[in-house]
């Protein structure tokens, strides 16, 4: 276990998250087909912040396995990719819209079990894209249209 908590401590002290992927979530197979069968994800890429605005085009995919027990990682980068967005922002008036709590609920499902870590992880960032595309068709470019009338306060 000491080492398990020394590795957790890298990756919070290095700010490191679990990168999305396509494909299967689970990366491992035991090879037995019994009630002895384990299905996991223990393959992952981690990246900080930085790694990701720099390679923005980085996209992970989790290819079926061949000959080993493990699916091999695909990690492909798209050099010419548009700048990642900036960071995710909730906005308190949001609150107050009939439909956010409908976009809450319809988004905060997830189809796998597993570490609730990785669960709770997995819903924010589905409530997260959810929720901006959900801003975005409801209210328009609100930060854009901040920076065009010089407002300095939303929500």
């Amino acid at each position: 276990m000491n080492e398990v908590d020394n590795f957790k401590y890298c990756i919070n002290t290095c700010n490191l998250i679990d990168l999305e992927f396509k494909g299967s979530i689970y990366t491992g197979w035991n090879g037995r087909t019994d009630d002895a069968c384990i299905f996991k994800r223990l393959n992952r890429c981690l990246s900080n912040l930085e790694f990701q605005q720099m390679l923005s085009g980085l996209e992970i995919t989790h290819l079926s396995k061949t000959s080993s027990d493990h699916c091999p990682l695909l990690i492909t980068c798209d050099t010419n990719a548009a700048p990642i967005k900036k960071s995710f922002r909730f906005l308190k008036f949001w609150l107050k819209h009939e439909t956010f709590q409908e976009v809450v609920k319809e988004n905060w499902t997830v189809d796998f079990s597993g570490n609730p870590f990785h669960v709770f992880n997995h819903k924010l960032k589905k409530l997260k894209r959810a929720l901006s595309v959900w801003s975005k068709s409801t209210y328009g470019s609100i930060f854009q249209k901040r920076r065009n009338s010089g407002s300095k306060k939303l929500g």
